[in-house]
C-alpha cells in the first residue's frame, strides 16, 4: 500500500460528516519504496596521551530524569505487544508486499487493533512480531468511518499482553505522549511528543469525518499507522492515523493525528464480535450557533448547534426539523436564519455542532428515540426523533 494524500476538509455540517480542508494529510501507511537510512560510521576519536603519568578518566554520571526512566520502562513493557503488520496482493500470479503498517494486541485471543486504511484489499496479511516471528493473520472486522480495524492471530507468543486502553478524561495539550510503531519499516520506534491539540476532525474513509481526533507533535511517519499513542502510564490513548505533509513529501512536518480511545472503544468490540459496527444519522447539515445569527434571529442564546439544511426523507425530516429558510445582513456579515437550533440532546447541553455529532456518534445506536431541544422561532420545545443507520453515500 502506497502512502496517499487525502483531501483535508473543513466541517461544515454533516452529521459527523464535515467537510474538511485538510492540506495534503496523509495516511501514516508506508508502501515499499521508502528505504531505511544507513546508519553512518563513528568517526574516530583519538585517544589522550598523558606521558609522564597515568591519568583515570572522568567518569560523568548519567543524567536520568524520571519522565526517561518512564519512557525507558514504558517501551520495555509495551513494544512487545506492537506488532508490524505487511499486506500482501497478487501480481502477475505471485503474492508481492504491496504496503505495510503497525498494530497493537488487543485482547488474549489473538485481536490486534490497526488502521483500516493499512488492510484494506489486502489479500493475505502478516504480523511480525517484536522477536522477528511471523505469523499469518486473517482479517476479523473493519470499519471504513472510523479507520479501524482488527486482525487475528492464531497464536500469540508467550509472555504477551493486551494493551490498556485510557480514557479521554483528563487529556490535556501539552500532556507528553508517545508514539511506538514501525515507521520506514524500522520496527519498534518509539517517538516523543506532546498533544498539539484536542478534539480535531480528521477524514474518514468515508465522506463523514472522525471527531474527538488528537493532534501531537509525536514523529509520525509512513508506518506507523495503526500503532499506539500512548500516555506516560502505557495506555492507549489513540491509534495513529494520518500526518500533515505540507505537500512536498510523504514524511511528517511536525503535525499527527491519532484516533482518539473513545472511538476505539466505540468501534472495537463490535469488530470483534461482529466484523463490523453501526453509526447513527440524522440527516442534517449545520454549524455553530454565532453571535450574528442569534441576533439576526433574535434568540438570547450564542451557542447551540444551528441546521441549515434537512436532507429529504432521513430521520431529521421525518421529525420536521427545519433547516435555513433565507439570510439577513448584520454588520456587513450574511448569514442564514431560519433554521432551527439544538441546544440539547435527550437533556445533555449541546453547544455547537461538534456537541451533537460527538453525542450521536458516541452516545447512541442506530434505531434508537432521542430527545432534541431546540429554538425555533425563539421559542423552546421538545422533538422526539427516531435515528437512523449511517448510510454508505451522502445525498
Amino acid at each position: 500500500m502506497n502512502t496517499h494524500s487525502v483531501s483535508r476538509w473543513k466541517m461544515f455540517g454533516f452529521l459527523f460528516s464535515f467537510l474538511l480542508f485538510f492540506p495534503l494529510v496523509s495516511l501514516a501507511c508506508a508502501g515499499f519504496s521508502a528505504r531505511a537510512a544507513k546508519a553512518p560510521t563513528p568517526a574516530p576519536v583519538d585517544a589522550l596521551v598523558v606521558p609522564t603519568a597515568e591519568v583515570a578518566p572522568v567518569v560523568l554520571p548519567a543524567v536520568v530524569t524520571d519522565e526517561q526512566t518512564a519512557l525507558i520502562n514504558l517501551y520495555t513493557q509495551v513494544n512487545p505487544s506492537v506488532v508490524n503488520i505487511t499486506i500482501y496482493a497478487n501480481h502477475q500470479g505471485e503474492m508481492t508486499a504491496m504496503g505495510q503498517g503497525s498494530g497493537f494486541l488487543y485482547d488474549d485471543q489473538g485481536h490486534f487493533l490497526t488502521n483500516a486504511h493499512v488492510v484494506q484489499g489486502a489479500e493475505q496479511i502478516d504480523v511480525t512480531f517484536s522477536d522477528g516471528t511471523i505469523s499469518p493473520a486473517q482479517l476479523t472486522g473493519i470499519d471504513l468511518n472510523s479507520d479501524l480495524a482488527v486482525v487475528q492471530v492464531e497464536k500469540i507468543p508467550d509472555g504477551l499482553r493486551p494493551l490498556p486502553l485510557g480514557s479521554m478524561e483528563g487529556l490535556a495539550v501539552g500532556q507528553t505522549v508517545v508514539a511506538i510503531g514501525n515507521p520506514f519499516g524500522l520496527a519498534g520506534t518509539l517517538t516523543r511528543g506532546i498533544i498539539s491539540a484536542l478534539g480535531r476532525d480528521i477524514p474518514a474513509l468515508t465522506q463523514f469525518s472522525i471527531p474527538q481526533s488528537i493532534q501531537t507533535d509525536a514523529a509520525i511517519n509512513p508506518g506507523n499507522s495503526g500503532g499506539p499513542l500512548l500516555n506516560l502510564q502505557g495506555e492507549v490513548i489513540g491509534i495513529n492515523a494520518q500526518i500533515e505533509t505540507g505537500g512536498t513529501t510523504n514524511a511528517n512536518s511536525g503535525i499527527g493525528f491519532a484516533i482518539p480511545v473513545s472511538i476505539i472503544k466505540r468501534v472495537a468490540s463490535d469488530l470483534v464480535e461482529k466484523g463490523k459496527t453501526e453509526w447513527s444519522y440524522l440527516g442534517v447539515r449545520g454549524g455553530d450557533l454565532n453571535m450574528y445569527t442569534a441576533q439576526a434571529m433574535k434568540l438570547d442564546v450564542t451557542q447551540g448547534a444551528y441546521l441549515s439544511t434537512i436532507t429529504p426523507g432521513d430521520p431529521a425530516d421525518k421529525a420536521n426539523l427545519r433547516g435555513s429558510t433565507g439570510t439577513e445582513t448584520v454588520n456587513d456579515r450574511t448569514v442564514e436564519v431560519g433554521g432551527d437550533v439544538i441546544i440539547a440532546v435527550n437533556g445533555e447541553p449541546i453547544r455547537s455542532f461538534d456537541d451533537l455529532l460527538i453525542y450521536i456518534a458516541l452516545q447512541t445506536r442506530p434505531g434508537q428515540d432521542v430527545t432534541l431541544t431546540i429554538l425555533r422561532d425563539g421559542k423552546e420545545q421538545d422533538v422526539k426523533l427516531t435515528l437512523g443507520a449511517r448510510p454508505d453515500t451522502l445525498r
